[in-house]
């Protein structure tokens, strides 16, 4: 019991300082200092950095995919939830956009296991959009769902870089634009 709470101490801690100074930015002592703990209990839990960054990455999607569990299951109810929530968090004090995002663009190699923990939650985001599209029956789902992640991926960066209480209308309006053409009339939301 003990071992596994100071595992999570130290990943919390982790957690918290990748997301607001960046991956890279923080050293492993910075971590252990945080986490009140010392290098060989650090290095008992996590053989390298990139062993807790891996393993961050695997927690924020875990909580992502908790949080997609929740969404009403309504194909268009849940999507216009997951559109409002992107706006929402996007708004957050201390928002700092998409942390695998982040991730990526600090480990640019695509054989790293840090990019596979990435492309794997990339994967999965993209079929829950997917398989929602396919709900509402939508010409071109899988094609559809790029262009409504590329917009959440542009609305993450934004939220990040200026002020992010546009985003969410902006994101709904675009999805909104996107999805409508595509799907037939009767399935629409009034």
């Amino acid at each position: 019991m003990a071992a596994k709470f100071v595992r999570e101490r130290i990943l919390a801690q982790a957690s918290l300082l990748f997301y607001a100074e960046g991956i890279r930015a923080v050293s492993a002592d910075k971590i252990i200092a945080a986490a009140g703990t010392t290098k060989v209990t650090f290095y008992r839990y996590f053989r390298s950095k990139d062993d807790l960054v891996v393993a961050y990455l695997q927690e924020q999607s875990a909580r992502m995919r908790a949080w997609a569990a929740e969404l009403d299951p309504d194909p268009c109810t849940g999507l216009r939830q997951f559109a409002e929530a992107t706006g929402t968090q996007a708004c957050t004090a201390g928002f700092r956009g998409c942390p695998f995002i982040n991730a990526a663009a600090e480990y640019t190699d695509p054989g790293h296991p840090v990019r596979a923990v990435v492309s794997e939650h990339r994967t999965w985001l993209h079929s829950l959009v997917t398989e929602r599209l396919q709900a509402l029956g939508a010409a071109d789902a899988g094609q559809l769902a790029d262009q409504l992640l590329m917009l959440r991926d542009g609305a993450m960066v934004h939220g990040y870089v200026a002020d992010g209480t546009a985003v969410g209308t902006a994101l709904a309006a675009a999805g909104k634009a996107l999805v409508l053409p595509r799907i037939p009339a009767r399935k629409q939301a009034p």
